[in-house]
């Protein structure tokens, strides 16, 4: 071996000591306390940094004479790309009652970094007549994700029914279900006839039973025609760990139970 060739060694052996085996991120935790083994990579190379600069390319080591390139990482995403503040937003259903149109919408905010995003998110959210789960101040939505599932109806501003603040969404698995039962319109005959809730992304049916004995189905469902019952269910963009869905019931009876069918 060289003199040079041993420098080289020396280097790679220094640079491979330095090197920190990272942990790969941790599954979500299941319903029921389940939760998945967190795994270790281990590094299969040394790494030396060419040039000496933060924006440097880095070679990785591999058989005598090879170099493997790899390109830098990418900036961080601006706020805007992480839609910290204008949401991803999903239209579930739509449909019509005494003659003005209802509708039913998620929208999933993503997480501030900072207290100068939180601030902004927060202010946004008001605008918009929103307000996320346990957060007093813009403060306790750094690092958290939060989203709201809303009923529209005529030309009121949408209401927010169902909605959470959190650091990861829970995970949905098998018959796994939360739901709401509220309101299509204005008026006590329009009380418990729209469902709304969440449900495991291998669902492929669920079942909304009503007070009169009758029951409505909801399955997965692209797009929207004319021919929509107001009932489906749907991915909804941003939101990880499950999907939505919503019922609605006839006229004349209200909300009994629901579950996951298929």
């Amino acid at each position: 071996m060289t003199q040079t060739e041993s420098d080289i060694a020396l280097l790679l052996a220094d640079a491979a000591d330095e090197v920190e085996i990272g942990i790969a991120p941790v599954q979500s935790v299941l319903r029921g306390g389940r939760r998945r083994r967190a795994r270790r990579w281990a590094a299969a190379a040394a790494v030396v940094v060419l040039g000496g600069s933060a924006g440097a390319t880095l070679a990785f080591a591999g058989l005598p004479g090879e170099h493997h390139r790899a390109q830098v990482a990418a900036p961080p995403a601006s706020a805007e790309a992480r839609h910290v503040y204008e949401p991803q937003r999903t239209d579930l259903a739509r449909g019509t009652y005494q003659g003005k149109e209802w509708s039913v919408g998620v929208q999933v905010w993503g997480a501030p970094r900072n207290e100068t995003e939180a601030a902004r998110q927060f202010d946004r959210m008001a605008e918009l007549g929103l307000k996320p789960a346990d957060a007093r101040t813009p403060a306790d939505l750094i690092g958290k994700v939060s989203y709201f599932a809303t009923r529209g109806w005529g030309e009121d501003r949408p209401q927010q029914v169902m909605f959470n603040t959190v650091k990861q969404f829970e995970q949905y698995s098998g018959t796994d279900m939360e739901s709401i039962a509220t309101r299509l319109g204005i008026g006590g005959e329009s009380s418990g006839r729209l469902v709304i809730g969440m449900v495991a992304k291998t669902a492929r049916e669920v079942t909304c039973h009503w007070k009169d004995g009758t029951t409505t189905v909801a399955v997965p469902t692209v797009g929207f025609s004319s021919h929509d019952s107001g009932s489906a269910i749907r991915v909804v963009d941003g939101f990880r760990g499950a999907n939505w869905f919503v019922c609605t019931a006839p006229a004349g009876t209200s909300y009994a139970s629901a579950e996951v069918t298929k």
